[in-house]
């Protein structure tokens, strides 16, 4: 994960003469196995299908870069979440949705009571996306 965070990074540095640079990446894993953000609505349907009454890993790799010293920091965040088994109707409302566009593991947490997605371990904040707690201590180091 902070592999593709830091290509991100080094792709947008040389366009930066001074200041702070922050990218990330997030993946699900599961089994052993990458869970990518779905191709199409079929995908999605069965990504979320195999997580139904699972946990599963949410790894989000960060990296901070600064210019014009190039300093880089880079990490990774791990949060276990666990995700409801979905009935066929409610898998179906969902997709209608289509707030899995584009998200690992196709599915999007909603910050406060989600009905589908409970954390079990680690940040919330690195669900969603950005692992704000490490970020915020992170960003004090490199000044």
């Amino acid at each position: 994960m902070h592999e593709v965070a830091w290509s991100k990074a080094a792709a947008v540095a040389p366009t930066v003469q001074e200041g702070l640079i922050l990218a990330a990446d997030t993946v699900g894993w599961l089994d052993g196995k990458v869970i990518g953000k779905p191709a199409d609505e079929a995908d999605a349907r069965r990504i979320l299908t195999t997580l139904g009454g699972r946990t599963h890993e949410l790894w989000t790799g960060v990296v901070l870069w600064r210019r014009p010293a190039d300093v880089q920091l880079c990490w990774q965040e791990k949060s276990l979440v666990f995700f409801k088994k979905l009935s066929e109707a409610e898998l179906t409302t969902y997709l209608a949705t289509r707030t899995w566009l584009g998200c690992s593991g196709a599915y999007a947490i909603q910050e406060k009571d989600d009905p589908f997605v409970q954390l079990l371990e680690g940040s919330l904040s690195n669900v969603v996306g950005l692992p704000m707690e490490s970020l915020a201590r992170h960003v004090r180091e490199i000044g």
